[in-house]
């Protein structure tokens, strides 16, 4: 596994009607593994995120979603980011994404986390429960996903969840990757000491160095090499040719989403635009590599939740990385 350069669609509104949505997905998946991505990647929610939109606004079940990508396209690895644990039995959650490598070819990466949009539990009739629940159950769940993505039995009695030899067959391979994702610095990061080939790490692009410290003493804790396990930083990019036009376009994406952008004093801007990388796609480049490259993250996964549905953007913004990557 490797996702050096990964491409987030977490963004399904777009101009036309809903039997355009999943054609605009496709075309985005296409130019982003013609462009040169490693992973294509979607959220797994039900409703559109606070940070992003209206919970009213499109949004599709992440899985099927998945499928259909797979379909168009040929080589680009398959994710969500993250899968909520919650929302799924985690025995059919291994069957789910092993399916879906079936179905790609051996291109699907399990990407999870402990799952955090209370309004989705509370109006589906999701067990929300406390934080600790919500870890708890996500180690149980690790204990039987994973063996059974490699060809074991999983046995479990647990608190949350049973498991009793539990079969999954077929899979093409015992390898299918294991990403958790998420920003906390002992559970998420512990348990990617114990089960993960990969971490995003959700957080403030400013935290990034002691994020990286947190995860080396985990892995030290559970007796594993940090060098085993990949990151990658999730960045919200919004880049043009035109450096004053993605200027505009983060304002106009603040305001939208509920940003008094006119009463930030200078300190408030950056707490806000902290996971931002804005401008020309020379601008862009800089900042990912001196903000999340330069500390130690081995990759990036981008959005570009303006404009990424306009022909040619990914492209683009590609074009301005993968040099930065390899």
């Amino acid at each position: 596994m490797s996702i050096r350069l990964g491409y987030q669609i977490p963004n399904f509104t777009y101009p036309g009607t809903p039997a355009d949505i999943v054609p605009t997905v496709l075309a985005q998946a296409r130019e982003a593994e013609a462009s040169g991505f490693d992973a294509v990647l979607v959220m797994d929610h039900f409703y559109q995120l606070p940070g992003l939109g209206e919970p009213s606004e499109p949004m599709l079940e992440a899985y099927t979603l998945l499928a259909a990508i797979a379909g168009a396209t040929e080589s680009i690895q398959l994710s969500t980011l993250v899968t909520g644990n919650t929302y799924r039995n985690p025995a059919m959650l291994a069957k789910t994404v092993t399916t879906l490598d079936l179905v790609s070819a051996g291109r699907a990466v399990l990407a999870i986390g402990a799952g955090w949009f209370e309004l989705e539990h509370q109006q589906m009739g999701y067990e929300f429960g406390t934080f600790t629940d919500r870890f708890e159950r996500l180690d149980e769940a690790l204990q039987i996903i994973e063996p059974m993505l490699r060809g074991g039995h999983p046995e479990l009695d647990g608190t949350w969840y049973q498991a009793h030899s539990t079969l999954n067959e077929p899979r093409v391979r015992d390898t299918l990757p294991i990403m958790l994702g998420g920003g906390g610095e002992k559970k998420t990061f512990g348990l990617a000491a114990r089960y993960a080939d990969h971490l995003n790490i959700i957080c403030n692009a400013s935290e990034l160095p002691r994020k990286l410290d947190a995860l080396a003493a985990r892995c030290e804790e559970a007796g594993r090499d940090r060098g085993s396990i990949e990151t990658s930083f999730l960045a919200f990019v919004m880049v043009d040719p035109d450096g004053d036009k993605a200027r505009q376009m983060q304002r106009d994406y603040m305001v939208k989403t509920g940003v008094d952008v006119d009463a930030l004093d200078s300190d408030g801007w950056a707490q806000a635009t902290d996971r931002m990388f804005v401008g020309t796609p020379d601008d862009v480049a800089e900042q990912i590599q001196r903000r999340v490259l330069d500390p130690g993250v081995d990759g990036v996964i981008i959005n570009l939740v303006p404009n990424g549905h306009i022909p040619g953007t990914i492209e683009t913004a590609a074009a301005a990385l993968k040099p930065l990557l390899g």
